[in-house]
């Protein structure tokens, strides 16, 4: 009996300090698409090069970018000029120095190409749990689930797709030509 209440003691313990480190975040401006009530990353970068030549851009990018390429790509369509990929971003939950798995987040990232543009989309942001768990959940502050640590979450997958945003638009610019040492 002794034993039940100090392990119900040390849980409380345990849940009350997690809440107490995951303090109010200011949530980024996500944006939501219209018609679908998801998170969706979208724009169109304007990029000198044929619809082909950005296609093999981006395949380059896709090698150095992601581990297991081949894994990533559920399509590389060259003909229709489109790339999905399927991938994830780690959540962590940080106690003072220590760095805690929090879960794995799926996201699908579409990419599509046309004559001296492309365009990418991110979306369809899901826990990885044993049913769907669509993220915008997060937002909703009176579910009986909900806690301060969602926020957090919600910063580091924009975090990090701000990031790939970034990386992506980097490894989509034409390479310079190399000029031509004359001596």
């Amino acid at each position: 009996m002794k034993n039940k209440w100090l392990w119900v003691l040390l849980s409380a313990l345990i849940y009350f300090t997690l809440s107490a480190h995951a303090q109010e975040v200011a949530l980024p401006d996500f944006p939501i698409d219209k018609d679908t009530q998801l998170i969706t990353y979208q724009e169109v970068v304007q990029e000198p090069g044929t619809a082909d030549e950005l296609y093999i851009r981006c395949i380059d990018w896709i090698n150095k970018s992601y581990k297991n390429p081949a894994d990533v790509c559920k399509v590389r369509n060259r003909e229709s000029q489109v790339i999905e990929i399927l991938h994830r971003i780690e959540l962590f939950n940080y106690d003072g120095d220590a760095k805690l798995n929090a879960g794995i987040v799926n996201y699908t990232l579409k990419l599509e190409f046309k004559p001296g543009r492309y365009r990418y989309t991110i979306t369809d942001l899901t826990l990885r749990q044993a049913s769907r768990y669509p993220v915008e959940r997060w937002f909703d502050k009176s579910d009986k689930m909900y806690s301060p640590l969602w926020d957090s979450y919600l910063v580091q997958i924009d975090t990090y797709v701000k990031n790939l945003i970034s990386d992506l638009k980097a490894g989509m610019a034409p390479v310079p030509e190399k000029q031509e040492v004359k001596w």
